[in-house]
Parts: C-alpha cells; sequence; structure tokens
C-alpha cells in the first residue's frame, strides 16, 4: 500500500509539474512582445569658417560654425580686411558693410538671408539704428527673423558703431 500511495504522490506531483509548465508556457506566448527601435545618433563635427583668417586668428574666434543644419555666425562689423574700421561715424553705411560681409558667410554655406532665423544687433546708438533699420526690409525680403536689438556702450574697438550676429537653419 506503501508502494501505491508514493506512486500515487509521484504521478500526481508530475501531473502538477505539467500543468505549471504549460501554464508558464502560456503566459509568455500570452505576454504582448515589445520590438524596441535602436537609434543610432551621428555625431556631427563641426565645421568652421574664417571670413578673414589673419585677423579672426589673431582675436581668438571663428566668423561662423556649423552643426548639423545650424549655423552661428558671430557678430560682423564694418571692418577692411586688415582689420581695420572702415565706414568711420557712417551706421548707415557700417550696417550695409556688415551684411555684405553676412551675405558672404550665408553664400559659403549655401543659404540666404530667407534662412536666417535669428539676428541679434548692437548698436552704440540706438536711436539711429531705429532710423536706419529699414534698410533691413532689402535684406529680409519674405520675413524677418527673430532677435534683438541691443544698446551697448561700446564695441570691440570705439569706432565700431554696429555689429550684427545670426543664426541659420538649413533643412
Amino acid at each position: 500500500m506503501k508502494k501505491a500511495t508514493n506512486q500515487l504522490t509521484l504521478f500526481a506531483t508530475l501531473i502538477i509539474l505539467t500543468l505549471n509548465f504549460q501554464s508558464c508556457e502560456q503566459k509568455q506566448k500570452e505576454e504582448p512582445k515589445t520590438i524596441e527601435k535602436e537609434i543610432i545618433v551621428k555625431s556631427e563635427k563641426p565645421e568652421y569658417f574664417l571670413l578673414r583668417p589673419e585677423v579672426e586668428k589673431a582675436y581668438g574666434y571663428s566668423h561662423a560654425v556649423k552643426i548639423g543644419n545650424d549655423i552661428k555666425i558671430s557678430g560682423a562689423v564694418s571692418m577692411d580686411d586688415e582689420g581695420n574700421p572702415t565706414a568711420i561715424g557712417d551706421l548707415e553705411q557700417q550696417m550695409k558693410n556688415c551684411y555684405s560681409d553676412l551675405e558672404k558667410i550665408l553664400k559659403h554655406y549655401g543659404c540666404t538671408f530667407d534662412d536666417v532665423v535669428v539676428e541679434n544687433i548692437f548698436t552704440t546708438n540706438m536711436p539711429l539704428m531705429l532710423e536706419k533699420s529699414a534698410y533691413r526690409a532689402e535684406i529680409y525680403k519674405n520675413g524677418f527673423p527673430t532677435g534683438s536689438w541691443l544698446g551697448v556702450k561700446e564695441l570691440a574697438l570705439p569706432e565700431f558703431m554696429i555689429e550684427i550676429e545670426l543664426e541659420v537653419h538649413k533643412p
């Protein structure tokens, strides 16, 4: 009788283990499968541009840096290729000189003023800047970018009356 009881216990244990095993398999099958996507982010290497290499190296800056679709352009001032101020005392001409340099940088990257998303202007004479600002409509024909205009005490050299920096997004 003891042998029959042991066999019955063994048989019952096997049935319970089999049911548990099938239950585990069924639970695994019922669980929703999650598929994870692997996203590979490519690191963008900055591309530097020097408009006036000698001047920019001497002062320690790059006139523009492109990373991905974004370009940051340092403030342009009215200067010649040796770094000497030009159009001294003439804010409107200094502004035009700044935009001329900025256009050269934009063209280097295959951009136009339509690609500018931020324009910050620094000036030592805000009332005169406001008076001469209509010229900007010749630059931005399809709408103005965001930005700030700041009246400042001085710029890098005392002859500079205006400095214009840009941020560009090129899709």
